[in-house]
């Protein structure tokens, strides 16, 4: 079992695939390793955070990758995080620290409300993550005319990765809220941001309208 970060560095390049990398590059993430095989492999090690610190300094993505499944969300102070955040070139790296660290730890709030108007671009997006997750699950004070005001203004400039996370935060305001539901629907048929973003069969669209649409439909 890798204990080490020459080890664990050791067995994710075992686990390298051309193919794999080809197709995760052109989405933004270089790593070429199956992310079956790479949760086996977290799982085999373990909670370890002090291993997921050196594997996420690595800058090596697939290293990043199973550093985030090591780590353990309340190991890290909210200035640790805030760099890491910075530090994403990965998508997907920045998606997991979002998903499985951030939201996990009890400065999740704090890390929103010092990101949501952040000059950097990263922590707006982890902003907007959080937002949408207090939105589903604890939106007592917060202000949804304001949230929907702002990405009203915003949401059709932003930079990709914040306005992918910012088109959350407005379905998921129609989603969850049915008094503000017809104001989310009509902002995204407006803005038509990822209109025309390509679907795979059985799977719901990423436009506000639609997405809204299907998930009330699932609800009822």
């Amino acid at each position: 079992m890798p204990t080490t970060l020459p080890e664990a560095l050791a067995e994710l390049a075992a686990l390298e695939d051309p193919k794999a990398r080809a197709i995760n590059e052109r989405h933004g993430d270089a790593h070429g390793v199956n992310l079956t095989k790479l949760r086996g492999l977290a799982k085999k090690i373990g909670t370890d955070p002090d291993l997921a610190r050196e594997l996420w300094a690595s800058g090596d993505v697939a290293g990043q990758l199973l550093g985030i499944l090591l780590a353990k969300p309340r190991a890290f102070d909210a200035d640790e995080l805030d760099a890491m955040i910075r530090a994403t070139e990965s998508a997907k790296a920045h998606d997991w620290l979002v998903a499985y660290v951030v939201k996990k730890s009890p400065l999740a709030e704090e890390l929103r409300r010092r990101w949501i108007d952040d000059a950097d671009p990263n922590a707006r997006a982890a902003a907007w993550s959080l937002t949408s997750a207090r939105v589903a699950k604890n939106p007592d004070g917060l202000d949804l005319d304001a949230l929907l005001d702002r990405i009203e203004r915003e949401l059709a400039d932003a930079p990709s990765r914040e306005q992918w996370a910012m088109n959350e935060t407005l379905a998921t305001i129609g989603i969850h809220h049915p008094a503000l539901r017809d104001r989310a629907i009509a902002i995204g048929e407006r803005l038509q941001v990822l209109a025309d973003y390509p679907v795979p069969p059985n799977c719901t669209s990423p436009f506000a309208p639609l997405w809204i649409a299907e998930m009330v439909r699932r609800q009822g």
